[in-house]
């Protein structure tokens, strides 16, 4: 039979790697993000069928009537990954920028809480669910100058064990992907632009890769249904503590 699968922020970086192994899985895709011009390339390679929606999942009107479009063969969505996050801005707290808070809480949390809140009763109306919720190390440990952006991903760890347990009625699975460093456009984006800056961050280890990610997210889809994986941590060898990266001198 087949499935359909929505990934949310399928632009670039993990949301992306995501998508095409679940086209490699035969899922049937929702791609969503703010770049239609990416999404529409990244379908058009895509060798599945692949329903494009472009909206800000910071925008809760958006997500409703994104999700309210969708066509009744669409609507059976068997898997959710709410990949769309960001860091923006590194700052001591007192220095921190409201407007970089802003963006990431309304990213972060509430665009992770509208996508859910919205596919959720598609779910519960088949009787059938998984949502994967994609963290960061930075939901486990705090680390200094990224307050805002590490109370972000502890409210995704605190809702990722929530949803699961009043959810899993229906029955609905939720789990988590906690990554450290992956080198993605995350720290491009963190630093507003400046790539060399953003190259620094990665430079004198090996860091994950994206693909790493989807990796991941393949096992967690492939156990039987009677097996959740509540969450997990992905590390590179190199990081053992999100404080802590070994780098070649």
């Amino acid at each position: 039979m087949t499935k359909i699968a929505l990934v949310t922020g399928a632009t670039a970086g993990i949301g992306e790697a995501i998508a095409k192994m679940l086209a490699e899985e035969n899922y049937q895709l929702i791609i969503t993000g703010r770049r239609k011009d990416r999404l529409e390339k990244l379908a058009n390679s895509l060798s599945v069928p692949t329903h494009i929606l472009h909206f800000d999942v910071r925008n809760r009107q958006e997500v409703i009537d994104a999700i309210d479009s969708l066509p009744e063969a669409w609507q059976k969505i068997d898997v959710l990954v709410n990949n769309a996050g960001l860091a923006a801005g590194l700052a001591s707290f007192e220095d921190g920028d409201m407007d970089n808070w802003d963006r990431m809480v309304d990213t972060n949390v509430k665009g992770l809480l509208y996508m859910s809140r919205t596919v959720v009763p598609l779910m519960i109306k088949h009787n059938t669910g998984h949502i994967i919720n994609i963290s960061s190390i930075a939901g486990k440990e705090v680390y200094a100058l990224g307050n805002v952006y590490c109370a972000t991903k502890h409210a995704v760890d605190a809702l990722n064990r929530s949803m699961r347990i009043d959810l899993s009625k229906y029955p609905i699975k939720v789990s988590a992907i906690n990554p450290g460093a992956v080198e993605t456009e995350f720290s491009i984006v963190r630093f507003d632009g400046d790539e060399e800056r953003a190259k620094k961050v990665y430079d004198g280890f090996e860091n994950l890769v994206a693909s790493d990610i989807a990796e991941a997210a393949r096992f967690i889809l492939s156990r039987p249904q009677h097996v959740n994986i509540n969450d997990l941590t992905i590390m590179p060898t190199a990081q053992p503590s999100v404080g802590i990266v070994h780098k070649k001198s």
